[in-house]
């Protein structure tokens, strides 16, 4: 039988994210209006509840004014983190427009790509990233005059109109907000960064991403407070998973507005930046990916500071293993909790309790109100608590589609609503879930399943490895996939035969056989990784496919 979440079912407003978030009783709403939601800690610049509220209607009356902004029309944010980016959005979705954040590292055929498949109206960016944004805009057919500026820098040249010009050209009463059917009605399209071809549009409804803030909340919101930190200001959050991101769009950006945190905005992340301002600013919580965890575990960068005013951090996006979380916890006694969700679900399904994360280390916790889930084999049928199977899931906060991707929507989302993640795990009997890979990311060695993450967390343990990524290589002579090991050595370590002979020896001691390096081990300066942290084992795979036309072959 699916199972069902045990916290008690949630009433979820059938409203739109406008009067979700700002149109609440202030008697619901347990902060101040003068709360300070949105920090940049490199400029004192900062935006208060009340500030982000007339600030977005401005932005979003302008929008109406200026450019006739209608219904449905869409607008591209390619920038990196910016406090300009929540009133922005809101905005945006005041005027009934779609929000469409870009990675602030795509190339001009990546954004255009964006541009052209979610049918942007205009673009919002940075002076710094002007250039690429003129040239995709070009080439989509986008006008140089529905393009505009965010964040501190302003053009010279006042070609183009920064976004708070936009909010003040305004100047009228008579424009209304927008009137939206919350189920309906999609206020963001993200996109998924994929394994194989172009990202797909994620279409999120307001009732998907008001679900998701509602939803988290339960887990979040009992111990995360706008109160009773330190000087009475509340929990200090930073801020560096790329607001792009569904995962920093939704927990970030939504729910420290919904909540009355403050958000201590980082353009991206930078280690010694990171650590600085913890201690500086007395940071009490961070949602963060398993590769920051790794740094926090490992580097030497780390203990130059004071990092004890962080009372938990919250790892989602990719695999954590208890390898990596123990480190953190022997070094610096900073829990870390796990979490689990992707773009489709908007995204949080499931989460560790604070009360006890130890007791369920490597799992991502408990499924959130409101959802129901399974776990199901390759035939399509159930399997039972404790085998392992694809993960399957139905609830207010899935998605409605992929845009313009009629047959990836088909093959995504069943008849009966559930959402097939593609993420391989199973279920204990303590209703604590375990994600282990992703069903395309699985080794077949000679019939047996072989998860890179597993191996990728136990090698991660190893004292001379700093980082590393398993694929699987296809060896024709013997009909068969063998799982290789990228490895980034500690600094310090020499790189050679011996040592990668050494490093699959070791691993064989620790694993079944099917599992062992029999690609071989290769040393590598970084792993590729995109800007959430997950491995992009599709540029090691183009790599190997490059090596193996000029007749390289790594060891067995």
């Amino acid at each position: 039988m699916p199972t069902e979440s045990s916290y008690p079912r949630l009433d979820i407003p059938n409203i739109d994210l406008w009067t979700f978030l700002f149109e609440r009783e202030e008697k619901k709403r347990e902060f101040p209006e003068d709360k300070v939601i949105y920090k940049d800690p490199d400029t004192n610049r900062h935006y208060t509840y009340a500030q982000v509220r007339s600030t977005a209607l401005e932005f979003g009356k302008g929008l109406k004014s200026v450019w006739e902004w209608k219904k449905g029309d869409v607008l591209l944010l390619y920038t990196p983190n910016c406090i300009d980016t929540p009133a922005i959005t809101w905005g945006t979705l005041w005027a009934g427009g779609i929000l469409s954040p870009a990675n602030p590292g795509y190339t001009v055929d990546e954004l255009a790509f964006q541009l052209k498949d979610s049918g942007a109206k205009a673009l919002v960016t940075q002076k710094a990233f002007l250039s690429t944004a003129l040239e995709a805009a070009k080439k989509v057919g986008i006008a140089e005059d529905r393009i505009i500026l965010m964040g501190d820098e302003r053009d010279e040249t006042r070609q183009f109109k920064h976004f708070s010009a936009i909010r003040n050209l305004a100047g009228t009463s008579r424009y209304r907000k927008a009137k939206i059917d919350s189920k309906k009605d999609l206020a963001f399209l993200v996109y998924s960064s994929g394994t194989t071809g172009h990202p797909k549009g994620v279409m999120l409804s307001h009732s998907n991403i008001l679900s998701s803030v509602t939803m988290g909340n339960v887990s979040e919101g009992g111990n995360l407070s706008w109160k009773g930190q330190k000087d009475n200001k509340g929990d200090q959050i930073l801020a560096f998973l790329p607001f792009f991101h569904i995962y920093g769009l939704t927990c970030l950006v939504h729910q420290a507005l919904f909540s009355g945190w403050t958000l201590v905005v980082m353009p991206k992340f930078d280690l010694e930046r990171f650590c600085m301002h913890v201690e500086k600013l007395n940071i009490t919580f961070a949602y963060v990916v398993p590769p920051v965890v790794l740094l926090l575990g490992k580097s030497p960068v780390v203990s130059k500071y004071n990092l004890s005013s962080i009372r938990m951090m919250n790892s989602g996006a990719a695999p954590l293993t208890r390898d990596i979380v123990d480190a953190v916890w022997n070094r610096l006694k900073i829990p870390v909790k796990q979490g689990y969700g992707l773009s489709e679900t908007s995204p949080t399904t499931h989460t560790q309790r604070w009360e006890d994360w130890k007791d369920s280390i490597g799992s991502v916790g408990r499924l959130l109100p409101n959802q129901t889930c399974k776990y199901m084999d390759a035939e399509g049928k159930e399997v039972p608590v404790g085998q392992t199977g694809e993960l399957w899931i139905k609830g207010p906060n899935v998605f409605q589609g992929y845009l313009n991707n009629p047959q990836g929507t088909a093959n995504a989302l069943t008849d009966d609503g559930y959402f097939k993640t593609g993420d391989v795990g199973h279920q204990d009997e303590k209703e604590n879930f375990y994600i282990t890979d992703r069903v395309k990311e699985l080794i077949k060695y000679k019939g047996f399943q072989v998860p890179p993450a597993e191996l990728e967390g136990l090698l991660l343990s190893h004292p001379d490895i700093d980082d590393v990524a398993v694929i699987g290589v296809y060896y024709a002579d013997q009909a068969t996939e063998v799982p290789r090991a990228f490895v980034v050595p500690r600094k310090g370590v020499e790189a050679g035969d011996s040592k990668g002979q050494e490093i699959v020896g070791w691993l064989g001691k620790k694993v079944a056989s099917h599992k062992k390096l029999r690609g071989g081990v290769v040393f590598v300066d970084e792993v590729p990784k995109s800007a959430s942290g997950k491995i992009l084992r599709r540029l090691l795979k183009d790599r190997v496919k490059e090596e193996e036309k000029k007749g390289q072959k790594a060891k067995l």
